[in-house]
């Protein structure tokens, strides 16, 4: 993390935007930092009228400029109550909200960028989804996105790191190490660890079985460092090793812990490293109950 952290901010004016910024304080955020509050004047391009028979039409307003800028500097109000320090600077956009996002991460580029699970409209609702995948997958930074307590934070929180022992998972462990957490506040370890899948052929069990033993060894290795760095950070930890689909295990610890958040590492910007991101990171942060910030070495 930088000395003075950059975040960029989508704000859309919707109880879930309003939730958002009140989660920030949950997210263990320094006290100096430097932060763009974007909001977009939500415009979708129309379908055809091919399309399922439906034919969308858009007036623009003029007054929408001067609302658009009203809900952002609402927005700055709202995170400068909670942090006195930061130095926040709204802004505003016209077209569709993932682009214009991406785009202002492009030319800024954040160290974070924080937007909520919901939209403001039901055209919003529907197309949430593919927005968050959308700048998820396409970043050039860590993604948060927040959902869960709207309270501001007076409590230890509890934290789920995901742990692979790949690159990604290390950058996501230190991201936790660096941030500024409630005193007693208590990070999970958690991986879906390999199991022997019925072979039909014993010729392959020795070699597979093998593999796998080699496989949890280097796992249960990178738990222990991830444990090590946590541990120097004042953080309270434990682990959590099964043999389970990734997904389902991260989100089902998250709820059953009733965790305030889950770091999760990105692999990168290349094919392989979408997929992954697209089968991991993607669904957690679809599925479950709490925020989700998924970590990009930049």
């Amino acid at each position: 993390m930088t000395e003075r952290m950059k975040i960029l901010i989508g704000y859309d004016g919707s109880e879930c935007s309003e939730k958002m910024l009140l989660n920030l304080t949950h997210a263990g955020l320094p006290s100096q930092a430097e932060v763009v509050v974007l909001t977009v004047a939500e415009h979708w391009l129309a379908a055809p009228t091919s399309f399922g028979g439906v034919d969308v039409h858009f007036t623009e307003d003029p007054n929408e400029a001067s609302e658009t800028l009203a809900m952002a500097q609402h927005a700055q109000a709202l995170i400068q109550a909670n942090f006195p320090a930061w130095k926040i600077s709204p802004a505003v956009a016209w077209g569709m909200p993932a682009s214009k996002l991406l785009e202002r991460a492009d030319d800024w580029q954040p160290d974070l960028l924080v937007v909520g699970s919901h939209g403001r409209s039901a055209l919003g609702r529907f197309f949430a989804g593919s927005v968050a995948q959308k700048i998820l997958h396409e970043a050039p930074c860590s993604v948060r996105v927040a959902r869960g307590k709207s309270e501001a934070a007076t409590a230890p929180v509890k934290i789920i790191v995901g742990v692979d022992g790949s690159q990604g998972s290390v950058a996501a462990v230190n991201a936790v190490a660096v941030r500024h957490w409630p005193p007693g506040s208590q990070v999970r370890i958690v991986n879906a660890t390999w199991e022997v899948p019925p072979i039909a052929s014993t010729r392959m069990v020795g070699p597979i079985t093998e593999w796998i033993m080699s496989e949890n060894e280097r796992i249960k290795k990178a738990i222990g460092a991830a444990a090590a760095t946590l541990n120097a950070a004042g953080l309270i930890t434990s682990s959590l090793v099964e043999a389970a689909e990734p997904k389902t295990l991260l989100c089902r610890a998250a709820e059953t812990w009733e965790a305030d958040s889950i770091f999760l590492g990105a692999r990168g910007m290349g094919t392989i490293d979408r997929f992954m991101i697209g089968s991991i990171s993607s669904g957690v942060t679809a599925r479950a109950h709490c925020s989700v910030e998924v970590v990009r070495i930049k």
